[in-house]
This record gives C-alpha cells, structure tokens and sequence, in this order.
C-alpha cells in the first residue's frame, strides 16, 4: 500500500540500537548497512529532486497598461519573478509609470526579497527597495505575500527609507471566473506613511487608494488581455501637496493592457 512502510525485525532491532548508542541516522538511511552507502546517497538525492526539492524559477507581468486619463496616459507596470524551492525563494518585483507626454520615467521601483514559506499559503518576505525614479532613495522591505481565505491574493509590506521615513503598502486581488477563459479582477491598492515627506509629495497616514477592475480573456493560460477601468484618489496632506503642485488628486483611468506569465 502507498506510504505505508514494513520493518523487518532486524531493522527494527538495529533502531533501536542506533538510539541506545545516541546514533541518530534519518530512518531512511537504515538502507546503508545492507547496500553500498554511496549508491544509497545517490538515490535519496535522486527522490528529493523529484519531489520538492529541485529550484525552478517563475516571471509574471500581471500589470503591463496604458492608463488613458482625461488630461495625459501613462504606461504602467508591475511584474514580479522568483527563482527558489518550496520554502525558501528570491523574489525581485518591480513597479513603475512611464509617461508618454513627458517622454520620461516618472516612477520606478526594484526589490530584491528573501521570502520563506511559514505555511502552506503564506510567505514572509525581508530585502530591499531601490528607488529608481524620482529620487533613487533605498529601503529596507518587510512584508507577507500570500492566499487570504476565500482566495484574496493579498501582498503587503512595510518600506524604511535610508533617512528613516516609514511607508507601507497593501495589495488585494481577487478573481471571479465566468468561464475558464474570462475572468473579471478587482484590485485594491492602498499606501501608507508613518510621517509627512513634502519633497515626495507624502503625507501622513493615508495616503492614496487605487481600486479598479479588470476584465481579461485568457488566449493562453500564459496570455490575457484586458480591459478595465480604475479609480485613483489621494488622502489628507497628501492631496493638498499634490494640488498645491498643481496636480490632481482624484481621477478615473480607462485601462487596456496584457497579462502574461512564464
């Protein structure tokens, strides 16, 4: 029968006096004493490989968008990959907006994360941010990535900048499925600061709210466009840092992009 293991009563016999003499060999290295130990070895690495134990690697762009506002259109885009086993991975996720009327980067971020599996759906995650654009300012990260119940994709982390301002960011995703090929996403993105940081335009607390949806048809399982439409707003100080610079701090997009993953 599967997963059932018989010991012989001189396997038995031989345990227990590996456990009186304080040898403490993984039961499965009892094989050893009646085989060719290096042979075993070569076995049991042979197993872990295919079972769990082998590294593999996974990129997906789940944001790559034109977002059409009434006065401009931005490209936007979110991607993240890994390369790792079962518990321990390297994540590198990067974000950023590229704006076609000023032909430049407005923001873009990169972050290297350590992230282990502390249960069967959650990940702690620990590295760090670089700032590329506006102002190429690092942090360290913390944060949880993982499956909420009732299947909310949920990513949070907490951000601690070279000049000791707190930040911190939440993502939730969720999937309804009218077929298997259309899906409508809504996401909800919200940003946090533990201060006021006036030369980025920050305030404390709340700082701003992206929530939107989208709906994309799975040509592939690999590739999905989409369309959808998102609402932007932000909050308090940082509402009024952003129209005192002559900004807009409330808007709706009309969003079409791609969704792909390898």
């Amino acid at each position: 029968m599967a997963g059932t293991v018989i010991a012989s009563p001189g396997l038995a016999q031989h345990s227990h006096e590996s456990e009186a003499s304080g040898d403490k060999k993984p039961l499965w290295s009892q094989a050893d004493e009646y085989y060719d130990p290096d042979e075993m070895a070569e076995a049991r690495a042979a197993v872990l490989h295919h079972h769990g134990n082998s590294p593999y690697w996974f990129v997906m762009a789940d944001r790559l968008e034109t977002q059409i506002h009434e006065e401009e259109e931005v490209l936007v885009w979110d991607a993240q990959g890994y390369f790792g086993g079962d518990i321990n991975k390297l994540f590198i996720k990067t974000e950023g907006e590229y704006s076609f009327e000023d032909d430049e980067i407005e923001d873009a971020e990169i972050q290297a994360l350590w992230s282990r599996a502390v249960s069967p759906y959650w990940d702690v995650q620990a590295g760090v941010r670089y700032d590329v654009e506006p102002d190429g300012l690092s942090h360290a990260v913390l944060g949880v990535q993982g499956l909420a119940p009732y299947l909310f994709e949920v990513d949070s982390a907490a951000f601690l900048s070279e000049n000791g301002d707190l930040t911190a960011r939440t993502e939730v995703e969720y999937e309804l499925l009218f077929t298997q090929r259309l899906i409508l996403q809504p996401r909800i993105e919200a940003n946090f600061s533990a201060q006021d940081i006036p030369e980025r335009e920050i305030g404390s607390g709340l700082t701003d709210l992206d929530a939107g949806l989208r709906l994309r048809y799975e040509v592939k399982r690999e590739f999905a466009p989409y369309i959808g439409i998102e609402w932007q707003k932000s909050f308090g100080d940082t509402a009024d840092f952003i129209e005192a610079s002559g900004g807009e701090s409330e808007g709706t997009a009309f969003v079409i992009g791609v969704r792909g993953w390898f």
